[in-house]
């Protein structure tokens, strides 16, 4: 069940996708792997972030992070990884954006998976977007 932060109604979640913007790519970590890209999508809402890495234009991975909680996917696993993340907790560490950590969950969390097919559903009609639906069937 999620938790009540994560009981989005329906103008929620069209804010929420409205809301990612695209990051300059110059501004990501390059990666060391020839061929592969980095996107990264960051929303108004703080915590709410999705990445991607692909290869002639195809998802290898991506994760997906709001309030706390994540959802994931990675080409070698195939299936659709749910956790929680270290961003609500308040240390000195986790206020750097690089020292993120997610500590998966044993079962996916059903909830928080179709919270996420929403979101990014009000923005199918992109590509990089419309990819990552395909990954939730």
């Amino acid at each position: 069940m999620l938790q009540k932060n994560y009981l989005l109604n329906k103008d929620e979640i069209v804010a929420l996708g409205a809301s990612l913007r695209e990051i300059e790519p110059k501004l990501l970590k390059k990666c060391q792997q020839p061929g592969i890209t980095r996107m990264w999508f960051q929303g108004e809402e703080p915590y709410l972030d999705v990445f991607f890495e692909l290869k002639d234009e195809e998802i290898l991975w991506f994760q997906f992070t709001l309030r706390g909680k994540s959802v994931s996917w990675d080409y070698q696993k195939g299936q659709l990884q749910t956790g929680t993340t270290n961003e609500l907790n308040c240390n000195d560490v986790s206020f750097y954006a690089a020292s993120k950590t997610i500590e998966n969950d044993i079962q996916p969390n059903l909830d928080l998976i179709t919270s996420v097919k929403l979101i990014l559903q009000t923005r199918m009609e992109e590509p990089i977007f419309a990819k990552t639906l395909k990954l939730f069937n």
